[in-house]
């Protein structure tokens, strides 16, 4: 179990606000951490080997919903790879044909050439038994037969150094992942090597990231984009640049032609120095005991890998205060003692079950967290949601329910409510930074933005948090209207990009093959 800072404490209230200021971030903050982002987004922009990676995409067009074709596109990023067959049908809607396959442990931190097998194992199992494109099996394959190529899009979420639409170089491993012999080879080389190990008549042509993939299948669904993020179990992003600023290009024959061109930004790097993010001890706590310490510092502050485990933190300490407990009377269970023994999903249903039917998450306001609950003194309303979290305690982390108290579940959720708010409010933080870097808003809105005046700023998005956290897309705007003012803020279209790395993949595939680069 990790090493949790207990509170030592004469006057409960004062752990509690003390929590309360470790959490809360101010409008001075986020407007610093904005100043800060901006210029790691200039330094990577200028330079290789930057942290906050910067990475040129070679995608140079964004969709429009005319497109057609059919592409298969194989997704890796985390827990389960997928593969998908996408049918572009031109009317800005798509046919989507899907298998999941689980990633074993063993393989992901195995020889990159067993991980690597594996995919094109189950591109192989998927062709035979779910697809509609004319594909043999090598078991099936009669010797001789002249077979076509399926082209097929690789979504790898992943920090790679792109060189072409179809190659790029691995960085790093994140979400878990440390496969030996793969970090500096190209993962387009890897996959195909796979497919030609096995005779498969498969050819990898395009290499996209999770969020460029966002972009542009947001782009296909609404006829228009200009950026991509993903707020899930990582998060990044993603946006069309000026190629005149992206000059570590210089001497590249794409920047001869200008124009613009997709960056995967690699955020989830952002100030891994931590000396502007709040860093509070249960995050230096998280970081120390991460497979990846001192990297990937903003992802660890607001993506669903690590935002259960912050919780989980916190609850602990206050498990553990003296001298008297704060919290389940200094009881805990293996689900609470566990590490990473709470996710995204515990918090998004103590949440919902505060919320209720109300349109405000704090419609009722609670007596002082230091203060024993009495029902009597509570409405009935307040009583039925604390019973309802009690109830989402008890499953989630295999208390009984007489041993949570309506104060246990009142604290609960109101440290899920400031990890969670926290993450909302830093994420609003990264999207004004790319908002103000392609100049379509100022900082604070100090001055009219040089582009985009009247017309509608379209963001794709994807992933659990900002799909199903209750409020976690609302947070985000308050971000925004502090950050770019609330006349940008309405003029900002977040919309889920469906199926973002499936679809996304297969538009990069189509984008390879019209640039003859198969």
């Amino acid at each position: 179990m990790a090493s949790i800072p207990a509170h030592q404490y004469d006057n409960s209230q004062a752990v509690f606000d003390l929590l309360e200021r470790q959490f809360i971030l101010g409008e001075d903050v986020l407007v610093e951490l904005t100043k800060a982002f901006l210029e790691e987004f200039k330094v990577g922009l200028e330079n290789y080997n930057h942290p906050m990676a910067m990475i040129p995409t070679f995608v140079t067009a964004v969709p429009d919903g005319t497109e057609t074709g059919t592409f298969l596109a194989l997704d890796l990023g985390g827990t389960n790879l997928r593969v998908c067959e996408v049918v572009l049908n031109g009317d800005k809607t798509f046919n989507l044909v899907q298998q999941k396959y689980r990633v074993s442990e063993t393989l992901k931190s195995g020889e990159a050439t067993a991980l690597f097998d594996y995919l094109a194992d189950s591109v192989d199992a998927f062709l035979t038994t779910h697809a509609t494109t004319d594909y043999t099996s090598p078991t099936e394959r009669t010797s001789g037969t002249p077979l076509s190529d399926v082209h097929l899009g690789l979504t790898f979420s992943f920090p790679v150094e792109q060189t072409a639409l179809g190659s790029g170089k691995i960085l790093t491993w994140t979400k878990g992942f440390s496969a030996k012999n793969a970090i500096g080879n190209d993962v387009v080389k890897l996959l195909q090597d796979a497919f030609d190990r096995k005779h498969m008549h498969v050819k990898c042509v395009a290499l996209v990231n999770d969020t460029v993939g966002a972009l542009l299948s947001r782009a296909y669904q609404a006829g228009g984009c200009f950026a991509g993020a993903i707020f899930g179990t990582g998060t990044n992003g993603a946006y069309m640049e000026q190629v005149s600023k992206i000059t570590k290009l210089a001497g590249n024959p794409a920047a001869a032609k200008g124009g613009l061109m997709a960056i995967n930004t690699e955020w989830g790097a952002f100030n891994n120095s931590r000396s502007h993010l709040p860093t509070t001890p249960f995050d230096n706590a998280i970081d120390r005991l991460s497979i990846n310490p001192k990297f990937q510092a903003f992802e660890k502050f607001i993506s669903g890998m690590y935002l259960g485990e912050i919780v989980r933190n916190v609850m602990v300490s206050l498990v553990d205060a003296t001298p008297k407990p704060l919290l389940f009377g200094g009881k805990s269970t293996l689900g609470l003692n566990k590490h990473y023994g709470i996710d995204t999903s515990f918090m998004s249903a103590t949440e919902e079950a505060w919320i209720g039917e109300e349109a405000s998450p704090d419609a009722f306001v609670l007596p002082s967290l230091s203060v024993e609950f009495k029902r009597k003194e509570l409405t009935a309303p307040v009583i039925k949601k604390l019973d309802n979290i009690r109830a989402v305690i008890a499953k989630f982390l295999g208390f009984k329910l007489e041993d949570v108290s309506l104060n246990d579940a009142a604290v609960t959720r109101w440290i899920c409510s400031l990890v969670a708010r926290r993450a909302a409010l830093l994420s609003g933080v990264a999207v004004a930074t790319v908002l103000i870097q392609t100049e379509q808003a100022t900082l604070k809105g100090a001055q009219k933005p040089a582009r985009g005046l009247n017309q509608k700023l379209g963001v794709g998005v994807d992933g659990s948090l900002v799909e199903h956290y209750p409020n976690f897309g609302k947070i985000l705007r308050e971000s925004l209207v502090l950050l770019v003012g609330e006349e940008v803020e309405q003029r900002v279209d977040i919309g889920l990009a469906k199926d973002g790395s499936g679809v996304g993949a297969a538009l990069c595939a189509l984008m390879a093959l019209k640039q003859g680069s198969v």
